[in-house]
């Protein structure tokens, strides 16, 4: 929780005035603590002064960009849940946002509820940080090793660095090897959505992950089209 409240205490960074108004109004109505801040400078100030649970941050901002606040953000050892606003529609410009360590985004224009829905669900699964047992074994498939006790990826005995969102993506897959999950499917187990999410976020983790477990001879995570993704060898590799 926010150290200033009870209720879960949001940082609305975005520099459109009637934007921000219409966070502001619509959060404080549906019971959180809202603290406003109209650029990059000032979101990293207020949150290291009032530790928000959750910061809805635009990507696009006078002084900085989002992206860059959330890197410095990391870089300071604070890991606050990230939801983006974005008119950006290139899936490079989002994978870049993700790659920084965001755990979610909205594409402008938004409807407010998905905004509330979106929150809920970042919310609900970064509540308290719970960690599995330490008798879990890690994960194993071909070169690929996941520790979920340490939160830890290796591939091929090399560490790969992974966001939070990543990793859930790959214990995900990793959790049902050569088995193909649907979309709604991973959407509902990663991100907790209890609704009828938009799927094309899992493309773009996707993306963002294939980048950084994926080698050129040998790639593991695979497209089914129309159906979803898969975690396995490639056909002539499968044993």
């Amino acid at each position: 929780m926010g150290a200033q409240s009870a209720r879960p205490c949001v940082l609305v960074v975005e520099d459109d005035p009637s934007i921000r108004t219409l966070l502001t109004t619509a959060l404080t109505a549906a019971g959180y603590s809202v603290v406003p801040a109209a650029g990059g400078r000032d979101a990293v100030e207020e949150a290291s002064r009032c530790h928000p649970d959750l910061i809805v941050l635009d990507v696009m901002l006078p002084d900085t960009d989002g992206f860059a606040v959330t890197r410095e953000l990391r870089a300071r050892g604070d890991y606050t849940p990230v939801l983006f606003l974005t008119a950006r529609t290139d899936i490079e410009d989002r994978i870049i946002g993700l790659s920084s360590g965001g755990d979610d985004y909205v594409t402008k224009p938004f409807h407010i509820q998905e905004i509330l829905l979106r929150i809920r669900a970042i919310l609900r699964r970064t509540a308290g940080s719970p960690r599995p047992p330490a008798e879990q074994p890690p994960l194993r498939y071909a070169d690929l090793s996941v520790d979920r006790e340490r939160h830890t990826v290796h591939r091929a005995g090399e560490s790969v660095p992974l966001s939070p969102t990543e990793f859930r993506l790959l214990v995900c897959l990793a959790s049902h090897p050569e088995k193909v999950l649907e979309k709604q499917e991973i959407l509902l187990e990663v991100w907790q959505y209890g609704f009828a999410g938009d799927t094309r976020i899992v493309d773009t983790y996707i993306k963002s992950l294939r980048r950084k477990i994926d080698r050129a001879d040998v790639p593991l995570i695979h497209t089914v089209r129309g159906v979803g993704y898969c975690l396995r060898l490639p056909r002539e590799d499968a044993r």
